[in-house]
């Protein structure tokens, strides 16, 4: 007994053979996957798989005849769900050949997914779309976490919720995002009320991936907290979804509600299918599903209240853990351990920040600047970087709003848009880009501020995700927020966080804080605000608060105008699955 508990106790037997656990990041273009060594979190292993679809926006893909899709409205984000299960096909085995580690010695597998993602299934996990007569309809598919064409039924869901008062609207800083399920779902019926009835579940993507690893449908406590409106152990009434719509009265107890798992839980065990998948062993412990920020924090060893962790990639969702419960305007939501047990986890977010600046190197560079950046060994974004790094703070003359894919946080309104204020026949596109990295940093300034004021500290600012290696991008955040910014010491702390949770399901570590002390990363890059610097951009943050409040705060309605008018001039493409 005392050499197994020390086995347990140290993660390694007395024979010298070491554990392994697997964290899978599933992002919105590709899934990743690490190997991990439990007793330190040593990253040994990685691999990656593109997703074949992509993000399907145009149309929907072609059937087995080659015959094309029908297209898509211009809010509408979806994804095959088979290229789900590729990622455990080809990114596992990848990671664990690249690891050179024996795959019987992996003990546990976990994932993580972006949220507020959804798709229809069958009472078995099959999804919609993978069925012959849903093959063409659009809203069988995956909804995305981009996916914001649900917005006038979020707005009729904020309203209502409004009206009567609702306990639980607080707790989402007073309005409900059309990214999230019931908005989703609730489009799904007036939509497509076959394919509504024809679904048996409405499922997180972060709990279908689970299903199809452990064969057990478990619904995680992050998602069901953050992006399904359960607080307090309880859901909307129906009282209230039958005032929304009749039909939409029994939507939680028919499609949604479902055992909810607590985080760092086992949600079952591997199955030999999923196993034949993976090449790792059946039966080994397959965690309870999670949220990419939310497991980013025990990664970045912020598992403590006022620690700030931003992951930052072509959004940025932020996650901070506070002692006591506090409503923060705007907040995405508050959950009683959403993060880890026994803290309140918040969590704020911006829809666009990398998504901005590739949408801007695409279609706003000129070719000559394409071409100087290959003639000096750079990215485009690497040269447009450099070039904008020899810039006085304010000498571009430019302000934007990081507004182009939507407004997450503080005012949830994603019939917001992109501007930039100041052009001239003089910008330059480094001037531009340089004011797109800024307005992305107050976006984050105005996150802060809000919880600050609300009560919530913010002590620390750690940065996780793609965008950390942008140096500038960096400092200008240091900068505008004020907070010494550290980065997370791994290029892979989705993965790593998955995978931390994955030992703890393993039975490996009592409990996720003590998992984050073992296994979590050492910081790395830090960036200290420079007081000139500091003031420099308080001035520009004033501006961009004066056009926040005027743009977002219904001072000035030309944005939601614009897009009334853009969705009344393109003609219905389809109705309940059936193309025009």
């Amino acid at each position: 007994m005392l050499r197994n508990l020390l086995e347990d106790l140290m993660d390694v037997s007395l024979d010298g053979t070491e554990k392994f656990v697997i964290g899978v990041d599933y992002g919105t273009l590709s899934g990743r996957a690490v190997v991990v060594r439990v007793r330190d979190g040593k990253e040994l292993g990685s691999g990656v798989c593109d997703y074949a679809h992509a993000v399907v926006t145009g149309e929907l893909p072609e059937d087995t005849a080659g015959v094309a899709g029908i297209r898509l409205p211009g809010e509408w984000a979806l994804q095959v769900p088979d290229d789900y299960r590729e990622v455990l096909r080809q990114a596992v085995p990848a990671a664990i050949a690249d690891s050179g580690i024996d795959p019987a010695a992996v003990v546990g597998i976990a994932t993580d997914f972006t949220a507020c993602t959804m798709l229809p299934v069958k009472a078995d996990g099959t999804p919609l779309s993978e069925l012959p007569d849903f093959a063409d309809r659009p809203h069988a598919y995956v909804k995305l976490w981009r996916h914001h064409a649900a917005q006038p039924q979020a707005d009729r869901i904020n309203a209502l919720a409004a009206e009567r008062g609702e306990s639980w609207l607080p707790r989402y800083g007073g309005l409900v995002s059309s990214e999230w399920e019931f908005a989703k779902g609730l489009q799904l019926l007036e939509e497509d009320p076959e394919g509504y009835a024809a679904m048996d579940r409405w499922v997180e993507a972060a709990d279908w991936i689970v299903w199809q690893l452990c064969g057990n449908y478990v619904r995680n406590a992050c998602t069901a907290g953050y992006k399904g409106i359960y607080q307090d152990g309880r859901y909307p009434s129906e009282d209230f979804l039958a005032a929304l719509n009749p039909q939409f009265k029994n939507f939680v107890s028919a499609k949604l509600e479902h055992t909810i798992g607590r985080l760092g839980d086992a949600a079952g065990r591997l199955t030999a299918e999923a196993a034949a998948w993976t090449g790792l062993p059946e039966g080994i412990a397959v965690a309870v599903g999670n949220v990419d920020a939310h497991v980013t924090a025990p990664a970045a060893r912020a598992v403590e209240p006022g620690q700030l962790v931003a992951i930052m990639g072509t959004s940025t969702c932020h996650v901070l853990n506070g002692d006591e419960l506090r409503e923060v305007p705007g907040m995405c939501g508050v959950v009683d351990g959403g993060i880890v047990d026994g803290l309140w986890g918040y969590e704020a977010g911006q829809s666009g920040v990398g998504d901005i600046f590739g949408w801007f190197t695409k279609y706003c560079v000129p070719p000559e600047y394409h071409q100087a950046a290959a003639a000096a060994g750079l990215g485009i974004h690497e040269y447009l970087t450099e070039l904008a790094s020899n810039q006085a703070i304010g000498q571009h003359g430019l302000i934007a709003l990081d507004w182009h894919s939507g407004n997450r946080s503080v005012l949830v309104d994603h019939e917001l848009s992109g501007i930039i204020v100041g052009q001239t026949l003089a910008t330059k596109p480094e001037d531009t880009y340089r004011a797109l990295l800024e307005a992305t940093a107050f976006g984050t300034r105005t996150i802060v501020d809000a919880f600050r004021d609300s009560g919530v500290p913010v002590t620390e600012f750690i940065v996780a995700g793609g965008l950390l290696k942008n140096k500038l991008l960096m400092q200008i955040y240091a900068d505008i927020t004020g907070l010494q910014l550290s980065t997370i010491g791994s290029t892979q702390g989705p993965a790593l966080g998955s995978a931390i949770h994955a030992a703890v399901a393993a039975g490996k570590y009592p409990d996720i804080r003590v998992a984050a002390a073992a296994m979590g990363a050492a910081p790395g890059a830090v960036y200290t605000p420079i007081p000139e610097n500091v003031a420099a951009y308080e001035e520009l943050f004033r501006e961009y608060r004066t056009l926040h409040d005027y743009f977002g705060r219904g001072t000035n309605e030309v944005m939601h105008r614009l897009k009334a008018i853009q969705r009344n001039a393109v003609r219905p493409l389809f109705t309940a699955g059936v193309s025009a």
